[in-house]
């Protein structure tokens, strides 16, 4: 066998040798120079066989090149057809997916965010409480969706940079580019940025945890050791407190020790009335009488969780004795109701004549002009 090669094909030549048949019933009279029958040649040329060959532009494995190339029947299209075809739609389809994904990632985190915000969540998701009267708790719902929004564009935030980044990965690894350098120097440029903002780091952490730990919000008083006040603003990395005097402290997220939240949940408003030496059990009396009245008013009673009490006699000074109320009302009737628990109890010792008894148990002495001392004079101190 004789293998040739033609001009975009190869064609393979057989020699075949036909030797005389011994069956065949009459033989033919051979030649005396040869010993061969005189009909039979001694060899014979079959009829080529052309095989099947790839292209010499596209090589065996790249069906597409041979299409574009039976197609078109231009080269540099069908050697290019790769790049030109295959690698954009690639990129097309990571980038289809990656919309696809975030869109659908995006549309769970709304529809959890709006449940969230409409029925109880988990521990961790558990919403700010208005009131505690003992039977159970009413949530606020706008807090509870201002709350639950905040978190939302979080996690929309870290689904997009995630989802994204993966892609960029994904079209640069289709360019052709070589990952592992720009791996391996995005992990030192992050071991590099972890280092140099390490506090920024830690100031978006901090906020984080505290707007899923829901320690406090806006329009809360709170108290961060360094400022008490209003709170303005929460953010990732800087919550906006103004104090009772009208100034603006931006505090870091990642500088708060501690959180003394005056609006979460419900308050107590104490108040201490002195009775001097007047009679304690009528005083009591009075001040608890009073009490109840301001519990009883339409526009006082929605304010409270429970009943004011008279507690009775807290202390007792050279002054006379000093009788404490408490009144449990929620976070934010805790100051309407204070003053005005002050004011009508302030009445009603002054209209039961007890005022009239609370007189100092010191006195002063005066002195004349001559450095003498004279006489004591009535109640007070010098």
């Amino acid at each position: 066998m004789w293998v040739g090669r033609r001009p975009g094909r190869a064609v393979r030549y057989e020699l075949t040798v036909t030797a005389r048949s011994p069956a065949r019933a009459d033989p033919e009279p051979a030649d005396p120079a040869t010993g061969a029958a005189a009909t039979d040649p001694p060899y014979q040329w079959a009829q080529p066989e052309p095989q099947p060959s790839a292209s010499p532009v596209c090589p065996d494995d790249d069906p597409v090149c041979s299409q574009v190339l039976d197609w078109t029947g231009l080269p540099w299209l069908a050697e290019g057809s790769f790049w030109l075809l295959v690698k954009p739609l690639r990129i097309v389809l990571i980038i289809v997916v990656a919309v696809v994904l975030r869109y659908l990632l995006h549309r769970a985190i709304r529809r959890l965010v709006t449940s969230t915000s409409t029925v109880a969540g988990p521990t961790i998701l558990r919403p700010l409480r208005e009131r505690t009267p003992p039977a159970g708790t009413v949530v606020m719902p706008e807090r509870r969706r201002q709350r639950a929004e905040a978190i939302g564009s979080v996690l929309r935030s870290t689904v997009s940079a995630t989802v994204f980044g993966i892609a960029v990965l994904l079209v640069l690894g289709e360019l052709s580019f070589n990952l592992a350098p720009l791996l391996a120097s995005a992990g030192i440029a992050g071991i590099a940025l972890g280092f140099g903002a390490q506090t920024l780091v830690k100031d978006l952490l901090a906020g984080l945890f505290m707007l899923l730990e829901d320690q406090y919000g806006v329009g809360d008083i709170v108290d961060l050791g360094e400022a008490t006040g209003v709170v303005e603003a929460v953010g990732l990395r800087i919550t906006t407190v103004r104090d009772a005097r009208g100034v603006l402290w931006y505090i870091r997220n990642g500088e708060i020790i501690r959180v003394g939240n005056k609006s979460q949940g419900w308050a107590m408003v104490v108040v201490d009335m002195p009775v001097g030496f007047a009679d304690t059990e009528q005083a009591t009396a009075v001040l608890r009488t009073a009490a109840l009245g301001v519990a009883a008013d339409e526009e006082m009673a929605g304010h409270f969780v429970e009943p004011p009490d008279v507690l009775g006699v807290e202390q007792v000074t050279v002054d006379g004795a000093v009788i404490r109320t408490v009144a449990k009302t929620t976070a934010e009737g805790q100051f309407v109701v204070g003053r005005e628990l002050r004011r009508q109890l302030a009445a009603a010792l002054h209209t039961s004549g007890i005022s009239a008894q609370i007189v100092a148990g010191r006195m002063f002495v005066t002195r004349g002009s001559g450095g003498g001392q004279e006489e004591p004079g009535p109640g007070g101190t010098t």
